[in-house]
């Protein structure tokens, strides 16, 4: 799985750490050749188009430089070379999650409303037209969500800061002389950015929002390992490694850097994790609900608002519910069919062997496998990278780290070894986040050319559920007996069903212990233990596998939509290309532009 982190700069704009995102090298210039309407006759409307257009790509162009500079590691992970923008002005920053910053992002969020609407109307052409709709869809969703403040969870013990921001440090790349200066700022900024996130979950506390007391522990714990070998911590070798690679540093200067860095860790990023530690042990035994979100006042309605948001849909819970119900109940009956068809289907599963076990092996097949149904690939490269050990326990078994929009020609894999399976699953895992997944996905929407902007959206339904569609695909792409694998694909599609279905029921139906043992157990899982660590990976993350299944749900619902408009003229290859083309966005949305970008040839933009 992706690791996604949605804590908000300014409550709409998402922290990009390991955000699979999509974005074009010029912002507002399109490289995508779309059929034109004609030439207007009327001269007025021709001299709106004139005006309106620079104009919104201008609004389009302030919006991302503002938001991309509040935020270095937003910049540094989205442009490797901010100087080539014209980006050379910026404090290096973590962010600001003040108190004064969180009460102004409703007013700000309101304010971009007010510009946007501004273009409303207006003579736009079809690409700024998708740009107006994803960004008044974001708006909305995000100043429905900002009455609810107090329900965010920040600190989660599996996608929570504490985690994330080591891995991004540790993979935070030096290019030049003036990344090493700002990462050294930013690592030294620590204590007080986590003193903020420290300030707001003592606000929640006294408002009687804090998480309950298994999961503080699990962030206790997280941060304690993190800790644990303090002369030995990774964020000392990595900086070692990389600032020594850098060959515009003098040896005197390499060495100043590493003691500085080495000073910096050792007496305030390690202290800064001790007095994380310190102020959430005070703070155990406030927390007023240990189960679903909907047991807080109005919960209910905000993981409604918060389901929406993230899958990019308007469906509401009970249809969402419904759709996932009526999905299990079709894998569960084609995998009877099979076995009825096949009756030594389960000899053949016991039997099945996998004998790869090299991850560069598994993504070489699946970039071959995969050309039958998709575009070919961009010319890219991959690192795959282990998990520390310190951070294994609070990091889920792989995720794919964003490329920056300027340069994605290296992208980095990450390999949890404390999860590390050498079956069926870790090729298919090793599919949600490579190839055809997330760097698959991110690489080629960069090189049809997304505006810059569309790199401060989160529309995390498409790019988990592209993920998830992708790795039930992948089952088909091992060479394994076609039945084996259609029964392993249902079976995992039902399994995840099941996650889904209890997210829903948790947080949204107020189920609780019994009712958790009653629904896994009607479905042959009966050990308390297991269903006891499902339920505390949901109770952590309120939506989170959601954005998996029911994002899955929709590509296939598209799929067989447009099966049935096309007929005969319909492609895999350019179903997906026009997928990727259009970009990660709202499903309604997608459905809207999708004749516009299906079959139409597209100029890849150069991969810098």
């Amino acid at each position: 799985m992706k690791k996604i982190f949605n804590h908000k700069k300014k409550s709409w704009i998402s922290f990009l750490l390991c955000l699979t995102v999509s974005a074009s090298s010029v912002c507002g210039c399109t490289h995508f050749s779309s059929p034109e309407n004609g030439t207007d006759a009327d001269t007025s409307q021709s001299a709106a188009k004139e005006e309106a257009q620079p104009d919104f790509d201008a609004f389009l162009e302030e919006l991302f430089r503002d938001e991309i500079t509040s935020n270095t590691i937003n910049l540094h992970y989205t442009l490797e070379d901010p100087a080539a923008r014209g980006i050379t002005d910026y404090e290096a920053t973590l962010g600001d999650f003040s108190s004064e910053a969180r009460e102004s992002s409703e007013k700000e969020l309101k304010e971009t409303r007010k510009e946007l609407d501004a273009f409303s109307g207006q003579e736009l052409n079809e690409r700024q037209q998708l740009c107006f709709d994803l960004l008044s869809d974001y708006l909305d969703h995000q100043i429905a969500l900002s009455k609810y403040e107090w329900y965010e969870e920040i600190l989660t013990p599996n996608n929570g800061i504490q985690s994330q921001l080591p891995v991004l440090l540790a993979e935070y790349p030096f290019n030049y002389r003036q990344d090493v200066e700002d990462y050294l700022s930013l690592i030294s900024q620590i204590d007080l950015y986590y003193s903020q996130i420290l300030d707001f979950e003592e606000e929640k506390a006294e408002k009687g929002y804090f998480m309950s007391d298994a999961l503080c522990m699990k962030v206790i714990d997280a941060c304690e390992s993190f800790i644990e070998n303090p002369s030995e911590n990774f964020l000392l070798s990595t900086f070692d490694d990389k600032v020594r690679a850098l060959n515009a540093l003098t040896e005197e200067e390499i060495a100043a850097y590493i003691e500085k860095n080495r000073s910096i860790v050792l007496k305030t990023v390690i202290p800064a994790y001790q007095t994380m530690i310190s102020r959430l042990t005070a703070l155990l035994g406030s927390g007023e609900n240990d189960w679903g979100i909907c047991h807080f006042k109005d919960g209910a309605e905000y993981y409604e608002q918060l389901v929406q948001s993230e899958l990019g849909c308007d469906d509401s819970i009970e249809e969402i519910n419904d759709a996932i119900n009526k999905m299990r109940i079709y894998d569960l009956t084609r995998c009877s069919e099979i076995q009825e068809e096949n009756p030594k289907i389960w000899d053949a599963l016991d039997a099945m062997e996998w004998d790869m076990t090299e991850e560069t092996e598994m993504l070489d097949l699946l970039q071959q496998s995969m050309l039958a149904d998709f575009p070919a690939p961009v010319n890219t490269s991959y690192s795959i990278s282990y998990v520390d050990e310190s951070l294994q326990e609070s990091l889920a078994p792989a995720f794919y780290i964003t490329a920056p929009i300027d340069n994605y020609s290296e992208n980095a894999i990450y390999v949890n070894p404390a999860d590390k399976q050498t079956d069926i699953y870790y090729f298919t895992t090793l599919a949600h986040e490579g190839f055809p997944g997330h760097l698959y996905q991110t690489t080629m929407s960069y090189s049809y050319g997304l505006e810059d902007f569309r790199s401060i959206l989160d529309y995390s339904g498409y790019v988990e559920g592209w993920a998830t569609y992708v790795e039930m695909m992948s089952y088909f792409y091992a060479g394994l007996d076609h039945d084996i694998a259609a029964m392993l694909q249902h079976n995992q599609s039902a399994t995840l069903s099941l996650y889904a279905s209890s997210d829903i029921g948790i947080h949204y139906y107020g189920w609780d212990e019994e009712d958790m043992y009653r629904f896994w157990s009607s479905y042959g899982i009966s050990d308390p233990e297991s269903i006891d660590e499902i339920t505390g990976l949901i109770l952590s993350e309120p939506g989170n596998y959601l954005k998996y299944y029911v994002g899955y749900l929709q590509f296939v619902k598209l799929r067989m939509q447009m099966q049935k408009t096309y007929g005969d003229d319909f492609s895999l290859t350019e179903f997906h290309k026009a997928l990727l083309a259009i970009g990660p966005a709202p499903f309604d949305i997608i459905e809207k532009y999708f004749d516009s970008y299906y079959g139409v040839p597209q100029t890849s933009s150069t991969n810098s």
